[in-house]
């Protein structure tokens, strides 16, 4: 049984690259998570394409103009579509890692406006969904106040690929914490 109140030692930074931000008619393309403690040392991670049919992807990605900016990650995405494991595959392994990191402590889940990625995670593994503490670590909200509050921005590559964005999340959040504490 997972204890809700048990203090967390751990974050499960995740990150999704998905055909677009509608969890009900988009799909995940691929997935990335890194188990830290709270020094921020990786003690464990997971890297994953997902398979999907290639005329769901196509037809997702022709509808959000967003993928028109990023070409390259397009046509990555569209050249490996078929080298993927199948969403429940990848569920089951991203679970196991959950298990193997967090053993009955609820997983926190961590990133950058992490409830996008938190509400795909219920869409497409509610498995998963029920090994994650309802509280997540959302470094976009930090950001929030760093800028508005101190005019401090964390400078990242827009990359927006799974494990780089995880890492530049995790390297975000060690920027502020280092500003607030010089403050």
């Amino acid at each position: 049984m997972i204890d809700k109140h048990a203090f967390p030692t751990k974050v499960l930074w995740v990150d999704l690259e998905m055909t677009g931000l509608e969890p009900t008619k988009d799909v995940i393309l691929e997935v990335a998570a890194e188990v830290t403690d709270f020094d921020f040392t990786v003690l464990g991670g997971y890297e994953a394409r997902v398979k999907q049919p290639r005329e769901t992807v196509v037809k997702r990605m022709r509808l959000n103009t967003w993928w028109n900016e990023y070409p390259k990650n397009r046509d990555q995405f569209l050249e490996h579509l078929d080298e993927g494991l199948l969403p429940s595959e990848v569920e089951q392994e991203l679970i196991a890692l959950v298990k193997a990191h967090f053993g009955n402590e609820p997983a926190i889940l961590g990133g950058n406006s992490i409830h996008n990625d938190r509400n795909f995670i219920k869409c497409w593994w509610p498995n998963l969904d029920n090994q994650l503490h309802y509280r997540m670590l959302d470094v976009s909200a930090l950001k929030v106040v760093m800028q508005g509050k101190y005019g401090i921005e964390f400078e990242k590559k827009d990359t927006h690929r799974a494990l780089d964005d995880i890492r530049a999340s995790i390297a975000e959040i060690q920027y502020y914490l280092e500003r607030l504490r010089d403050a």
